[in-house]
């Protein structure tokens, strides 16, 4: 099999997530009032919080940043989703594949760490509340902010140096509609053995690492309100599980895909759905549909 070389790769090639047209012509409609709802919604978020005074907070603060990263991690793959749905042939090129890996795995991991912060957030609320002003003051919160940035950084430029100048041999199809690191070096000209353990090492331990943090965050919220309070389990439960159901539909696709040992394409693919188009849709639905105060700030700003 003749080997291509990194230079010489000019496309990838998507088998995307069908042959038939006419479920493509359904999915380019629901996919793009999807991706139109998610990025109306997140942006409505980020507006609302930087307008509204009340909302000046610590929480308010990661949240609007959490809705930032949820425009942009749609935005790395679904928009091109959306037009290969009206090609033939789906076809990206080899820069513009290294890019969606690249800005997939920077936005990706930070907001796997902006999670984290914002169960930290809530852990000061909840069990520290007359220290929560000096501890979540300003430079605290912009310090987790751009950790999360700073982390998803590292971890990103760690995964495409891994892979940029991998060799490639005879076919160059990629059996999804976006480019991610497992598909690609798959079709690497070399044993890719080492490669795979070092892929999934590395995303996967941070999902891991920071998935556990959250864990440990949330218990010790619940067993500490539980505690304190009469009806401490509904007050915990009311505080915090739109925080956890976030993390849950964030971190389960991620786990899945990385740390899974069998790969199946068609759960693949739904897990990549799943991740890249309805988690950033459902995390500004959770929020504001259980949160009474961005409720408030919807209604005055419509006045």
């Amino acid at each position: 099999m003749e080997e291509v070389n990194q230079s010489e790769v000019s496309e990838f090639i998507f088998l995307g997530l069908c042959d038939s047209w006419e479920l493509q012509a359904f999915f380019l409609v629901i996919f793009s009032s999807l991706y139109l709802i998610t990025i109306l919604g997140n942006i409505l978020t980020v507006v609302v919080i930087i307008i509204d005074l009340h909302l000046h907070s610590p929480m308010y603060f990661l949240l609007a940043n959490l809705s930032f990263i949820d425009f942009c991690i749609s935005s790395v793959t679904t928009p091109k989703m959306i037009t290969d749905f009206l090609k033939e042939k789906k076809t990206i090129s080899f820069g513009g594949c290294m890019c969606q890996i690249f800005f997939g795995h920077f936005f990706g991991g930070g907001e796997m760490v902006l999670l984290v912060s914002m169960a930290y957030d809530r852990y000061v609320a909840i069990c520290k509340p007359l220290h929560y002003s000096s501890i979540m003051n300003r430079h605290m919160c912009i310090g987790l902010v751009m950790t999360s940035w700073i982390i998803g950084f590292v971890h990103s430029i760690s995964q495409l140096v891994i892979i940029v100048n991998l060799p490639f041999c005879g076919s160059l199809e990629l059996d999804s509609f976006f480019c991610d690191i497992p598909l690609v070096i798959k079709i690497a000209c070399m044993d890719i053995y080492v490669l795979e353990i070092l892929i999934n090492a590395d995303s996967g331990v941070l999902a891991v690492i920071c998935f556990i943090l959250l864990l440990i965050s949330y218990s010790h919220i619940l067993i500490t309100v539980c505690l304190h309070s009469k009806d401490g389990a509904s007050k915990a439960l009311s505080t915090c599980t739109a925080h956890i159901t976030v993390v849950v539909l964030f971190f389960g696709p991620c786990i899945f895909i990385y740390l899974w040992p069998v790969s199946i394409t068609w759960v693949d693919k739904f897990l990549a759905v799943f991740y890249a188009v309805i988690t950033p849709l459902l995390n500004p639905a959770i929020y504001t549909l259980r949160n009474n105060e961005i409720k408030n700030a919807l209604k005055r700003l419509k006045c």
